[in-house]
């Protein structure tokens, strides 16, 4: 199996490994990473996510040669949102779920960016909230300098998470950029040496396991859906997610932990 699943306390390790084709993925891996990211979803013992590569790349996106076809031979159930793409093993709508475009996942994702990103690569980490990325690692939306669209969700995403001018920058001149200049255009929160990513991204998950389960995914959920909404409604639904979490067994448990000078024993409920 190309895409490996490990468990570490509340910590999901995800990791692509097919270096004889650059950590592209084909049908089959997309559907394993697909089923990866629903594993993790459905875990309650599981409450934050790393993901990450193997040698110099963290992923290129789509199988050039093998799933590309299969896109292009399929373009009427593309566009009406109806193409499948997924069955058997896996789940329908494989390849958008793998990039977690429209799939509602609502506990954390670090991304530990070990090398080359690109393509659906990219279209990864518009939906991934915390990024590290070694110093060797380069990126690039790429599709364009095939004749292709990035339908993963850079045109509608990336614009909203960087400058408009940088965004345009990426999608139409198709350049790479090294880590530096990526975290430059905020799309990084750390560049680290490549022997410390691993351990920058697991300190990031054990800062986020530290927190109220319940806290941290209504956070996200409230963030996420908020991007779509207009002020005033975003505010609104902002206090029903104060009023969820205000309710739970872990708001009781947080600040009585704080009293009794210890540390919270979370329930996640």
């Amino acid at each position: 199996m190309a895409i490996h699943f490990e468990k570490q306390g509340h910590t999901a390790i995800i990791t692509i490994d097919r270096p004889e084709r650059r950590n592209s993925l084909d049908l089959q891996h997309f559907g394993q990473l697909a089923n990866a990211w629903i594993r993790y979803r459905d875990d309650d013992e599981l409450w934050v996510a790393v993901i990450t590569g193997v040698e110099d790349v963290f992923c290129v996106g789509a199988d050039l040669k093998s799933f590309v076809p299969m896109v292009t031979d399929n373009v009427e159930g593309l566009a009406s949102g109806e193409s499948v793409l997924g069955g058997g093993d896996f789940p329908e709508h494989a390849p958008l779920i793998a990039v977690l475009r429209d799939f509602e996942l609502y506990k954390p994702v670090i991304a530990a960016i070990n090398g080359t990103c690109a393509a659906g690569g990219i279209e990864m980490l518009h939906n991934i909230d915390i990024r590290v990325a070694s110093e060797k690692a380069r990126f690039c939306i790429a599709e364009a300098r095939r004749g292709l669209f990035p339908g993963g969700g850079s045109t509608v995403q990336l614009p909203r998470h960087i400058s408009y001018c940088h965004a345009m920058e990426m999608l139409l001149a198709a350049d790479w950029l090294d880590a530096r200049l990526a975290y430059d255009f905020g799309m990084l929160n750390r560049v680290v040496p490549q022997h410390e990513l691993m351990e920058c991204a697991l300190q990031f998950a054990a800062k986020i396991e530290k927190n109220g389960p319940c806290a941290i995914r209504a956070i996200k959920e409230s963030v996420r859906k908020s991007l779509a909404m207009p002020l005033e409604d975003a505010l609104a639904q902002e206090l029903i997610y104060a009023a969820q979490v205000f309710s739970t067994e872990d708001a009781k448990e947080g600040p009585r932990a704080f009293a009794e000078k210890r540390a919270p024993q979370w329930k996640g409920k």
